[in-house]
């Protein structure tokens, strides 16, 4: 029986036109797409200002969208806003702690964490706001080791040592990619 080989090259021709129309729909990788003007190479981004009670969040989220922007890698990040092609500024407002999962003996085993700020994203080259929230609200629930009972946001975080840390690295995404992304 032979071998029909004409359908390889028809395949290849397909493929050499599919790809390059693909590249220009607009479609990138999630996470790697930036719709900020191609001059934005270093992005300073100042301590955030903490309104809570809750110490010491303002350095955790600070450094954690510092770090997210860093692992974008198209970035220099510094921590002041002179010298640098845009500046992103936080202002921490709020955060809330609720119990929303209970096991048997009613203790709580899941906390809603709500977190407040007013985040401003600014080009200095064009003196023009890119991107802005005045109250972006962050939601996420985790789980918590067992007999923890908080109600207080410092009470939490001081029992439950991790969370900060996860919560300021799902914020820290959250924002970067907001900012990045356009949405």
């Amino acid at each position: 029986m032979a071998r029909r080989t004409w359908h390889r090259p028809a395949a290849v021709a397909l493929v050499a036109l599919v790809v390059p129309l693909a590249g220009a729909c607009g479609y990138s990788l999630a996470g790697r797409g930036t719709f900020l003007p191609a001059y934005i190479r270093s992005v300073g981004v100042p301590l955030f200002e903490n309104k809570t009670q809750l110490f010491g969040a303002e350095l955790t989220l600070t450094e954690r969208v510092r770090g997210e922007f860093i692992s974008r890698g198209r970035y220099q990040v510094v921590t002041g806003d002179t010298g640098v092609d845009a500046v992103l500024r936080g202002e921490i407002s709020a955060v809330t702690v609720n119990p929303s999962g209970f096991n048997d003996q009613q203790l709580a085993t899941r906390y809603t964490i709500t977190l407040t700020a007013k985040i401003e994203f600014r080009d200095l080259k064009s003196d023009k706001v890119l991107w802005e929230n005045p109250s972006l609200t962050f939601r996420e629930e985790y789980e918590v080791s067992s007999g923890l009972s908080a109600t207080d946001a410092s009470s939490f975080f001081g029992q439950e040592s991790n969370a900060l840390d996860r919560v300021a690295t799902d914020f820290a995404r959250s924002v970067v990619s907001s900012i990045l992304e356009a949405f």
